[in-house]
């Protein structure tokens, strides 16, 4: 199960995007009884199951989500409208509840699923999934009990392996409009710090930094040897 992801926005919510191999998706819209801005639904997966819960909503608008389920190693992704694999919030690695402002007006998926492992075992999860839409949320809104606006999946690629053909854990704490950090866990164990000012982007240290944009997409090489492409979405949240 390989998540990339291209956008995010959380409450502030970020993330970056890549292909996922997922298995057939069922799919089921949540509908809010009228007068209200939330509803909860019950349900069950095994093995390779992997349901996707849509709802429409408007860009600046809050999306809570929160999953309570049976089994650890079941979790949810968001993804904004028009993705079939990026997601804008990655329950694995970041846990089970979720606040974000969103960044698009459409469809949002909230996708459930088991871990690979899990998955590989057959194993079975009974949950209760939570889904509410607010006002807007304030723009300096943090992922609860952190410092970060944002986490997120970025494709990468280290030394000569094809490029964004690996998998970056990535978190980001925004400033004012443009600036940002963006914290990249590569693999190997360490942490990557770009720094985005505007068109500039520098790094930890005195790492070389290459970066040019194409569109809405951001693609930063550090010693020659570091390669991370990162959405525009990641640095604006919206």
């Amino acid at each position: 199960m390989r998540a990339i992801i291209r956008i995010a926005v959380l409450t502030g919510v970020l993330t970056a995007t890549a292909t996922v191999g997922w298995g057939d998706i069922r799919s089921q819209p949540i509908q809010f009884a009228k007068g209200t801005s939330s509803a909860s639904v019950k349900g069950s997966i095994s093995g390779d199951d992997v349901i996707d819960y849509s709802l429409r909503a408007k860009a600046g608008q809050m999306m809570t989500v929160k999953l309570e389920t049976n089994n650890t190693a079941n979790y949810f992704n968001v993804l904004p409208p028009g993705s079939n694999d990026v997601a804008i919030f990655i329950g694995s690695t970041s846990g089970n509840e979720f606040i974000g402002a969103l960044p698009d007006d459409g469809e949002y998926k909230v996708r459930v699923y088991l871990m690979r492992s899990a998955a590989r075992r057959n194993e079975k999860a009974d949950y209760k999934l939570s889904v509410g839409i607010t006002s807007a949320a304030p723009s300096d809104a943090k992922m609860p009990g952190t410092n970060y606006h944002a986490t997120s999946i970025l494709p990468c690629s280290m030394g000569d392996a094809a490029p964004g053909s690996q998998d970056c854990e990535a978190k980001v704490i925004r400033g004012a409009p443009g600036q940002a950090e963006v914290h990249i866990s590569p693999p190997g164990g360490f942490t990557r710090v770009l720094k985005f000012s505007g068109e500039t982007v520098l790094s930890d240290g005195d790492a070389k930094v290459k970066a040019s944009k194409s569109g809405d997409m951001w693609s930063v090489e550090v010693d020659d040897y570091e390669h991370y492409q990162i959405p525009e979405a990641v640095i604006s949240g919206g």
